[in-house]
């Protein structure tokens, strides 16, 4: 799934480039304050059931704009983890799915109600933050709750806003983003072991977000 991100990415991005400045964001219209979105990747989970690396990824956004440069937002996202999320891509990130070395004894589940702050920099091109404070519930391979913890987890992206049709309501947001998590507690041991040999951040994440203005 990360392979379509990424080509979707590099797609979106050369859309960037072909188009006019007139036609590349008009987001500036008083009758839509509102946006929803979500992450293109959760899509791919779709059909995968209970598949040992299905993620059950499910994030919705809620964004109000303030003016034509601020935007404020709600996040709601929920996960699964099955290996640490601190592994990098050069540290051989897909290796390491297939050949499930770094696999948890079970799930971390993940969920959290966060804040996100949205500004738009020069014509779509944007940068913002999200701060999601998470509750844990770990889990074994039965789906038997073993602890339960919270984390902090912040987010940082760059990217770029696309609207379409003839009062651009419908948008796309090609970016890269890095997260960290340095609050971080009640690991349980077996899983701690594997969270220790790696980062408390992930760098580079590409993704790609769809929504609509209201």
């Amino acid at each position: 799934m990360r392979k379509i991100v990424i080509i979707s990415f590099a797609l979106c991005t050369l859309n960037i480039f072909a188009q006019s400045t007139k036609e590349s964001f008009k987001n500036n219209n008083s009758d839509f304050k509102y946006r929803v979105s979500f992450p293109a990747i959760i899509l791919g989970n779709i059909g995968k059931g209970g598949e040992r690396t299905n993620t059950q990824h499910i994030e919705f956004h809620v964004k109000r704009e303030l003016d034509a440069k601020n935007i404020i937002g709600v996040k709601f996202a929920t996960w699964r983890l099955f290996q640490p999320m601190g592994i990098q891509w050069w540290d051989g990130l897909r290796d390491k799915i297939d050949s499930e070395t770094e696999f948890y004894p079970g799930y971390l589940r993940e969920t959290g109600i966060g804040i996100s702050y949205q500004r738009m920099l020069w014509k779509g091109l944007f940068a913002s933050i999200e701060v999601l404070p998470q509750y844990k519930t770990y889990l074994d391979l039965n789906n038997k709750k073993i602890a339960n913890g919270f984390k902090l987890y912040t987010s940082y992206h760059i990217g770029y806003h696309i609207a379409f049709g003839k009062k651009k309501r419908i948008f796309i947001e090609p970016q890269i983003h890095c997260q960290n998590w340095m609050i971080d507690t009640n690991t349980p041991t077996a899983f701690k072991k594997l969270d220790n040999k790696w980062k408390s951040y992930f760098l580079f994440e590409p993704n790609l977000y769809i929504g609509i203005r209201l």
